[in-house]
């Protein structure tokens, strides 16, 4: 084989490569296979000047199968409010609902396990805003009237900000699938 052949069956090889890389990382999962539709995972306590513990963690996915059903999302969600002299209390959500779009996230849950009996059982909903070490997040169960219900897929906007050096919230955006005429 003379110089030129190999020069081209090398470069024939590097774009062969790359093009079957490329087509893996666009189905997300770096193996070729379809990523899932959307997530939302990562724990951070919010900011409280007063010293007050309170954490959030999610771990709540949407599969590629059911893309257009964001009620189909699994996983759970914690959260948790401590600070001396507070009773405090954690709770546990079973995901019912995951909607994603950009940076921003909204679950809902079912909660199932806590220590604030009188939540048990109850939907809550909650935002996040992944912006990286300056995440932002809220929360259904602000204002006055928090013994509504809450709907699936619902919360308030991510109005809390996340104390710095714990924000590790990560969110992998919807791509909703429209139906083509």
């Amino acid at each position: 084989m003379n110089r030129r052949t190999k020069i081209a069956a090398v470069a024939a090889a590097l774009l062969i490569t790359a093009g079957a890389a490329g087509s893996a990382a666009a189905s997300g999962d770096g193996r070729g296979g379809s990523r899932e539709a959307a997530a939302l995972t990562g724990t951070a306590k919010l900011y409280r000047p007063a010293g007050d513990d309170i954490t959030f963690s999610f771990d709540a996915h949407l599969a590629a199968k059911d893309n257009n059903d964001p009620q189909a999302a699994t996983g759970t969600f914690r959260f948790s409010h401590y600070k001396p002299g507070f009773p405090g209390g954690y709770a546990v959500a079973k995901v019912d609902c995951l909607v994603t779009g950009g940076k921003m996230a909204v679950v809902t849950g079912v909660i199932v396990d806590t220590d604030l009996k009188d939540r048990m059982g109850k939907r809550v909903g909650v935002s996040v805003n992944d912006l990286g070490k300056h995440d932002r997040l809220g929360y259904s169960w602000v204002g006055r009237e928090t013994d509504l219900e809450v709907p699936p897929c619902l919360s308030s906007a991510p109005f809390e900000k996340v104390e710095a050096g714990t924000g590790d919230f990560h969110v992998l955006p919807w791509q909703l699938e429209y139906p083509t005429r």
